[in-house]
């Protein structure tokens, strides 16, 4: 029998989660500011933002009724995760150049027919919630740990060079955070495995950048102000280790 208590505990923190979440989805927007003042593209990349077009989508199949009844926050939030990335990506379209817009477009079509695939798949070769979830979730947790991988690059600059600089605080505890909340979540009314998981791993990666940028921040070099400093690209690939579910 449900706990009423823990479904309204589930439900608040749920929506704690979608905040913060949301958070982590906007930070790229500064990127964007800059490649549509500047026209230009730069040195940035569209790999990341295709890797979290794909762990939205996952996300939100794995949140319909027929696959995961009572994930309606695990559904908006991805959505909107979904939509914004999609911005992000037609943004980046129009200031590159054609090789990366070839690279978006086929990138795009295949993770659009994986999820075909997949969902087919679900449908049709699993017929109870739990077998479909067990499916879709074991991919989901899949998709997201190709992410988790994203700022260790930024990790590796920071112990080289010694310096926090390149690696943003606040960003770094809304992940820390996100993870927690969405584990809790995880944990409240029914125990869902593939959300424990998924921001199991995006909490213990936020706690290995806080420790990082703390021991470094103490012990390291000053910071050094450029404005030259891609810091939205920096955001990006920090933000993309903690996706919320």
């Amino acid at each position: 029998m449900t706990n009423p208590g823990q479904a309204l505990a589930r439900t608040i923190v749920g929506i704690i989660g979608n905040v913060i979440s949301f958070g982590l989805f906007i930070s790229p927007a500064p990127t964007f500011k800059r490649i549509w003042e500047k026209k230009t593209t730069e040195e940035f990349h569209p790999y990341p933002y295709l890797l979290c077009v794909l762990n939205c989508a996952f996300w939100v199949f794995y949140g319909l009724p027929v696959v995961h009844p009572d994930s309606t926050l695990v559904i908006t939030i991805n959505g909107i995760g979904l939509a914004l990335e999609l911005i992000y990506l037609t943004i980046f379209s129009i200031y590159t150049g054609n090789k990366y817009r070839k690279i978006i477009v086929a990138m795009l079509v295949g993770e659009a027919a994986l999820v075909g695939i997949i969902a087919t798949i679900t449908i049709l070769c699993f017929h109870t919630h739990t077998t479909r979830s067990n499916f879709v979730g074991g991919i989901c947790v899949g998709a997201g740990i190709l992410m988790y991988g994203s700022p260790l690059s930024i990790l590796k600059k920071v112990v080289v060079t010694k310096s926090v600089e390149f690696l943003p605080f606040w960003l770094c505890l809304a992940g820390f955070a996100n993870g927690i909340v969405w584990f809790i979540y995880a944990n409240l009314k029914t125990f869902d495995l593939f959300i424990a998981i998924g921001n199991g791993v995006g909490a213990v990666l936020g706690f290995v950048q806080l420790s990082v940028y703390f021991y470094y921040k103490l012990c390291g070099k000053p910071a050094v102000q450029d404005d030259a400093k891609p810091t939205g690209e920096v955001q990006l690939q920090t933000s993309v280790a903690s996706l919320p579910v």
